[in-house]
């Protein structure tokens, strides 16, 4: 009997990536609800009752009102947009953090699906506040490059004007300067800090990819590590992963011109950690990338559905 599945949010750019990836499976069963339909509640309550798996690929108010739909206990939901990432009654859906959150998705019928500055952020420090090595008052200092898709259809939209005369294409953008970015709870939250790092993201004129950069002052670490051991932790921490890899250290073949290409992880559902490090001047660098739209949205929300059926993790993917 195959599993049904609804996409609530179909025609956003996460919902459509999803939507994309669930046409691979012979295993599901679409739910569809006519385009007329789909803000009538009725309607909509009728498919996500129907369904074993939900995908809620809306703004946090719509999604609240979805979930308040549900009344069939077997229907378990896999939400994209920030309502629920700090919530104690949903499971935090990134497996690779340790065998506890896998199982935790594993056996949930609620899961929030990171945020795409949050899924690289919380990659690189979680090891390190868990293992001891970083406290969880440590001043972080952290930048995301990302492409502009993110934004969703009113931002592409922006950037691929063809007015000829178009200002968002004619250098990166530093926002959210009011230092309160919308994913910060989830990162302050799920890598075990007890402050806020201070956090600014930047928009790229390229449509996808992302890499997140915190910088670390060695002396401040609860242990004392270098680069190198850095390093060393989170190699052996993801080193059973199938889409979390540490990066071979110090390999200039792995830089594009001695510089770092953010897009080399496009179209995967992969995440690539480097570090660097001045041992001279005590510093170090975590670097992960990944596709925004990939591990960093519709990969993810899809690699946590098969966890949740019992299907191969990596399966079309």
């Amino acid at each position: 009997m195959k599993n049904k599945i609804f996409v609530d949010g179909l025609s956003g750019t996460t919902g459509l990536k999803i939507h994309e990836r669930l046409s691979l499976y012979t295993e599901l069963e679409m739910i569809t609800i006519d385009y007329d339909k789909r803000r009538d509640p009725q309607e909509r309550a009728k498919c996500l009752n129907s369904a074993d798996i939900v995908f809620l690929c809306l703004p946090d108010d719509a999604s609240r009102e979805a979930v308040s739909l549900v009344t069939n206990p077997n229907t378990r939901i896999i939400d994209a947009s920030t309502a629920y990432r700090t919530a104690s009654d949903w499971t935090y859906g990134l497996p690779e953090l340790s065998k506890k959150h896998r199982e935790a998705i594993r056996e949930s019928k609620r899961v929030s699906n990171p945020g795409c500055h949050a899924t690289a952020f919380i990659l690189s420090v979680y090891p390190l506040v868990h293992h001891g090595v970083m406290s969880p008052d440590y001043p972080i200092v952290c930048q995301s490059l990302t492409g502009y898709s993110g934004g969703g259809k009113t931002l592409i939209e922006k950037y691929e004007s063809n007015d000829g005369k178009n200002e968002y294409t004619k250098a990166p953008r530093p926002y959210s300067l009011t230092l309160n970015h919308k994913h910060l709870p989830e990162m302050t939250m799920r890598s075990g800090l007890s402050q806020d790092p201070l956090f600014v993201p930047i928009l790229g004129q390229n449509y996808k990819g992302l890499a997140t950069l915190v910088s670390i002052h060695t002396k401040l670490l609860s242990k004392k590590m270098n680069a190198k051991d850095i390093h060393t932790l989170l190699s052996e921490h993801y080193q059973d992963e199938k889409f979390v890899k540490v990066m071979p250290f110090a390999d200039d073949l792995l830089l594009f011109d001695g510089a770092i290409d953010i897009t080399a992880c496009n179209d995967t559902n992969n995440a690539e950690i480097f570090v660097f490090g001045n041992d001279a001047k005590g510093t170090a660098l975590i670097m992960t990338r990944l596709d925004n739209l990939g591990k960093g949205a519709s990969g993810a929300a899809i690699q946590n559905m098969n966890i949740m059926l019992g299907f191969d993790e990596g399966l079309h993917l």
